[in-house]
């Protein structure tokens, strides 16, 4: 009886992220394991590794430079500026249900925006959320509600709109994958494929708002110690930025707002979010906003920003390339293939339940797909899935876990946000509550989307 080699290294990289390994320790080592099983040897192994390192340089790249423009926006005062204006509101409209819900609307905007329309992640979240704390308090609004208004918008706008980070992970990973795998992509629209599962995340937002944290919950009205917080973050470039940020002029607001529609415009006319991330930060230098002896510690806090997730992405592009050159994923296919008899409603559910596993393990959606593509494009395939099932199927199975993972951004950022007063714990309050209230629609829709597309 033989061990097949890409089972093997997906097993000893999901098992060491789930022990805390460092994701990016964890693939390499199982990509190593996976190669050297197969009898690839040292050399082959570490050959194909940074071939699929090459493949994942332009992503990298391209969250450098998004993480660059995201801490020019901080420093130009724009979030600061809305949080003051969604303050101002509420001390003008009392605490009525109307200014409640005009106050979920917005953080759900802006949460959405930080993936697409002003692409600068969770960054907004340790700008945003601190201030208005005591009005959610006196208001007596459940935290765990306001960590699902983030992570909906923080992972519905990815995995839906292909723009921002959405291009990121629709086009230049998910499609771009799955066209390397076998399937031909010409004619694949990525926001019909994901609506379903889009979805699905809406009714696990109703659920949230509507009955599970609907009724008021108590917290104690403690000041907040921002020095003592900015100090204890002082490691992250994001709330570096923070702590230094000042009261803006009008007219930094305004440059903001210019250099977000230019990086737009620029990408929607050149398909380059590179381009558009560089042409959005050179309108920050131009004008004055990022001076030109501030430019290089702001792009340098920028790509810190987002070094560590652009190293665990390009690193599962090499893990991928890995799983490739063993040619053992066809063998695994066909036994996958034989094991489901034929049956694509149990295939489906068992693919998307996986990805749930490997995600939650890496934390992180755009690591799962290369690894997920190069095993299910050929076993949908072999099943008689659609190619818009297919990337129903990739996609949903990528975004799933992504909401719930300790590890995962998704709910990282919240608790960054929520947690400033000691108040909200990580797992009970951002992670238990996400996963409950996403990750089971999503497998539902997402399971309904491969059986109907």
């Amino acid at each position: 009886m033989t061990i097949n080699a890409v089972l093997l290294a997906v097993v000893i990289m999901l098992g060491l992220s789930l022990a805390r390994v460092h994701v990016v320790l964890s693939l390499l080592i199982g990509a190593l394991a996976g190669g050297l099983i197969a009898g690839l040897g040292m050399t082959d192994t570490l050959n194909a590794f940074q071939e699929g390192i090459r493949n994942g340089a332009q992503i990298a790249l391209s969250y450098a430079l998004l993480g660059a423009f995201a801490v020019a926006i901080a420093h130009s005062g724009l979030p600061q500026s809305l949080a003051g204006a969604v303050i101002k509101r509420i001390d003008a409209g009392g605490t009525s249900g109307m200014i409640k819900y005009m106050l979920f609307a917005g953080l759900i905007t802006m949460s959405c925006f930080s993936q697409n329309l002003i692409p600068i992640h969770i960054a907004f979240i340790p700008l945003l959320v601190p201030p208005l704390l005591l009005a959610f308090n006196r208001m007596h609004i459940d935290r765990r509600l306001i960590a699902c208004l983030l992570t909906f918008g923080l992972v519905t706008t990815y995995m839906f709109i292909p723009y921002g980070f959405g291009d990121i992970y629709l086009n230049q990973i998910m499609l771009k994958n799955v066209g390397e795998a076998g399937i031909d992509i010409s004619n694949i629209s990525v926001t019909k494929a994901m609506a379903i599962p889009a979805l699905g995340m809406f009714v696990g937002l109703l659920v949230a708002v509507f009955i599970s944290y609907r009724k008021p919950r108590q917290y104690q009205q403690l000041a907040i110690d921002k020095a003592a917080h900015d100090e204890v973050l002082e490691g992250d470039a994001l709330s570096k930025t923070a702590a230094s940020a000042q009261t803006q002029s009008k007219m930094k607001t305004l440059v903001a707002l210019a250099a977000i529609v230019t990086a737009f415009v620029v990408q929607m006319y050149t398909d380059s979010l590179l381009l558009g991330s560089m042409f959005g930060f050179g309108v920050f230098m131009a004008t004055g906003v990022v001076k030109w002896s501030e430019a290089d510690t702001v792009f340098n806090d920028g790509i810190k920003l987002m070094a560590m997730i652009g190293f665990i992405m390009i690193t599962a592009q090499g893990f991928a390339e890995v799983m490739k050159a063993t040619e053992q994923i066809q063998p695994l296919v066909d036994g996958a293939a034989s094991l489901f008899a034929g049956n694509k409603a149990i295939a489906a559910f068992i693919m998307l339940l996986i990805g749930l596993i490997v995600t939650m393990g890496i934390g992180s959606s755009f690591s799962t797909i290369p690894i997920l593509a190069a095993i299910y494009v050929p076993l949908c395939i072999s099943l008689g899935f659609s190619p818009l099932a297919t990337v129903a199927i990739i996609g949903t199975a990528g975004a799933l876990g992504d909401a719930g993972s300790p590890a995962s951004d998704s709910t990282l950022g919240p608790t960054s946000g929520l947690n400033i007063d000691g108040q909200h714990d990580h797992i009970k309050d951002s992670v238990v509550p996400t996963f409950l209230h996403y990750n089971i629609p999503l497998l539902v829709f997402g399971w309904i989307a491969a059986m109907v597309l």
